[in-house]
């Protein structure tokens, strides 16, 4: 599945760990046609232990593909096809009950997938270790529950292997936040039911314990796995953690919560990160969201047609983007404070119009018609204009050529003024621009739309904001929106995401990385990232909003605050804005977050084989120079400044341009960021005592 997160991790990050390895690096992973036909190129491995392993794993009846992915970096990839191993399934799930006492149900067809990969992965890191005389050093590194059968298989066959596991989500902790339940303030009390609970009186899952002083609630966790019919997955997932030599997940906040549910307090932690590429000059990525934005503003003119009574110099686009879950996502919560925008908007009487989009996939049968039609109404109006201006034009080159002024009451003729009057009369619309660009399958038990009939946006001319769902993601060959996801953020002016589930979060790194402000949450693991590195994330273009102390409520009028003192910037402090977010992304580069995987790969390698590596006592690497200071410059937002004084038009204050140096702040910026480790050199601590390492 090529949009998910982990997809992202290992995708961008194959190129620093190809650097770092070399040929020793390959990535493992189960055969899908369609995918290799177009990703990858088949090749011979470069080692001949591997060629042998993969040999006899062939002379068995496995069918096992090698080549290189055609992705930055070009990393070799190793892949199992699981169909034609299928027939060992009964046989290896056995196996896997005697060895973790785990049972894997029938009907769970993706649980049965990964035992298949999971016990190839064993067999052939066991045929990879049979082939070396040296008994090199082999690290294997196992990403979520889905590969970690691989891990306890290893670990009860004794392989001189070295395992890393990481976890980007717990299973059950994405389950119960979808739930509603207070997840993070409630984690101290997930207990194991095969715990002494005689200290605390009888506790059941979900039940509550009333005391004179508070009720506090109690979770059994194999209980609230079993009644979600997710325990052999749990126990999968608990199993990979317990085996590893070392554990490692993607943030701060994902560590507590594997900690409660996992019961492992993670070795490492391992930021997410991108693979950052700097435009030669400053302005470029500025060009990038003009020209986009105005692709974006031609699909407005279709939509709204009929209703276009705002304008696109005061326009602002928002998005919010992922997958479609409604609350761990925070849509709820970015509706509901849409509602209280708009609210403000009307009555400020602001000039500002927010279209939001929601680009979150659900099931639908095609685009709507309206939809589609407001395109054609579009195109079939810039026709028009464009033949009206050609003929326009050329009377007006034949006056100027004879020393004349034309006279504009004669310059169009009847036809002219036929032409136009149909044009405006076509633009004439009966209804509400829709909501949603397609027909929706089951659009009356639909979370969003039904949300947004109970607040009430429905995209009237009144209304300051209006509300988009598009429920497909985007593409450059979409007949509506022709815009890959990557253009499309770029055109916008904010993304929000106020998340309650998110272990990382991609999309407002995305944004960072593009120069697009964000709105995240502390219960993220990129938003706790931000508010560790940088002192006022605000003035760089990150909104963090507090859903971890404060009530869904109040929650909520923060949120609305961020986007209503969004609303009141100038055009230049969008731009100020804009460049300082896109400075941000120094700090989520591999090249300076791969340090973490580095950590966690010579801590495996240390605790594996004592005997050749050996790791002084030290603490994971830090990033003390990431740090970025409160800028001194121009405020982003007119939100911090006096209450009393004016909102700024475009050209005013002199005395704030003096102030405001922006290539001297940024290169503050740079030298916060520069770092003292570089890549390819064992950290301080590490010592290699013999032997080799292999990935």
């Amino acid at each position: 599945m090529n949009v998910g997160g982990i997809y992202t991790v290992i995708q961008t990050k194959a190129k620093t760990t190809a650097d770092e390895w070399g040929e020793n690096y390959f990535l493992v992973g189960p055969y899908f046609e369609h995918n290799v036909k177009t990703q990858v190129e088949a090749c011979e491995p470069p080692n001949p232990a591997v060629t042998k392993a993969v040999d006899t794993m062939k002379s068995q009846g496995c069918q096992v593909f090698f080549g290189r992915w055609l992705i930055e970096g070009s990393p070799y990839v190793l892949l199992f096809d699981l169909g034609s191993a299928a027939w060992n399934l009964d046989r290896w799930k056995s196996e896997f009950w005697d060895v973790s006492n785990i049972g894997i149900p029938f009907h769970d067809q993706e649980a049965n997938d990964a035992v298949i990969f999971g016990s190839l992965t064993a067999w052939f890191l066991k045929e990879l270790s049979c082939q070396f005389d040296d008994k090199p050093n082999v690290i294997a590194h196992f990403h979520e529950w889905q590969a970690g059968v691989g891990l306890i298989l290893s670990c009860s066959q004794k392989l001189p292997v070295a395992t890393i596991f990481t976890t980007h989500a717990t299973l059950l902790g994405r389950y119960l936040c979808a739930a509603n339940i207070d997840f993070y303030n409630n984690l101290d009390q997930f207990l194991d039911s095969h715990l002494n609970h005689s200290d605390t009186g009888r506790r059941k899952g979900g039940k509550t314990k009333r005391t004179k002083q508070k009720v506090t609630c109690m979770f059994d966790i194999d209980k609230e796995a079993g009644e979600r019919q997710i325990y052999h997955r749990y126990c999968m997932e608990r199993a990979s953690v317990h085996c590893a030599h070392v554990f490692t997940t993607v943030s701060q906040i994902t560590a507590i919560e594997a900690e409660h549910m996992l019961k492992r307090n993670p070795d490492v932690v391992t930021p997410n990160g991108l693979n950052i590429k700097k435009f030669s000059a400053m302005h470029e990525f500025q060009n990038l969201h003009s020209m986009y934005k105005a692709r974006i503003q031609e699909f407005i003119r279709g939509h709204f047609y009929g209703h276009l009574d705002f304008s696109f110099e005061k326009t602002l686009f928002f998005f919010i983007a992922g997958r479609y879950e409604f609350s761990n996502k925070g849509a709820d919560m970015f509706l509901e404070a849409l509602s209280r925008l708009n609210f403000l908007l009307r009555v400020h009487k602001a000039d500002v119009t927010v279209v939001v989009f929601f680009i979150m996939p659900a099931k639908t049968n095609n685009f709507n018609v309206e939809t589609l039609k407001g395109q054609a109404v579009r195109k079939q109006l810039w026709d028009t204009a464009q033949s009206v201006k050609e003929k326009f034009g050329k009377k007006l080159y034949n006056a100027l050529l004879k020393g004349e002024i034309p006279d504009l009451n004669k310059i169009f003729d009847r036809d002219d003024i036929t032409v136009m009057k149909r044009a405006i009369f076509s633009t004439q619309r009966h209804c509400l621009p829709p909501v949603t660009t397609h027909n929706m399958i089951d659009d009356s038990n639909d979370p969003i739309l039904n949300t947004i009939r109970r607040i009430g946006l429905f995209n009237n001319r009144t209304d300051r904001v209006k509300v988009i769902l598009h429920p497909e993601f985007l593409s450059s060959t979409s007949p509506l929106l022709p815009l890959d996801y990557e253009e499309f953020v770029r055109g916008c002016h904010l993304g929000v995401f106020p998340s309650y589930y998110e272990p990382w979060g991609y999309t407002p790194a995305e944004c960072t990385v593009m120069g697009i402000p964000s709105v995240t949450t502390n219960l993220s693991g990129f938003g706790c990232f931000m508010q560790e590195h940088v002192a006022d994330p605000a003035a760089y273009g990150i909104y963090i909003v507090d859903r971890r102390f404060r009530s869904p409520d109040e929650s909520c009028n923060q949120l609305t605050q961020f986007l209503y003192g969004f609303c009141q910037q100038s055009r230049r402090q969008r731009i100020i804005q804009r460049n300082r977010t896109e400075r941000l992304s120094d700090l989520l580069d591999w090249r300076y977050l791969g340090r973490y995987y580095m950590h966690a790969r010579h801590l495996a390698l240390s605790r594996t084989f004592p005997d050749k590596f050996e790791m002084e006592p030290s603490a994971p690497p830090k990033t003390e120079g990431f740090r970025y200071p409160r800028p001194s410059s121009v405020p982003p937002s007119p939100s911090v400044s006096q209450h009393s004084s004016p909102h700024n038009s475009e050209g005013e204050n002199e005395d704030e341009d003096e102030r405001y140096d922006e290539d001297e702040e940024a290169e503050r910026d740079r030298q916060n960021i520069k770092s003292p480790f570089s890549l390819g050199v064992l950290p301080q601590g590490m010592k290699k005592q013999h032997g080799e390492y292999r990935n």
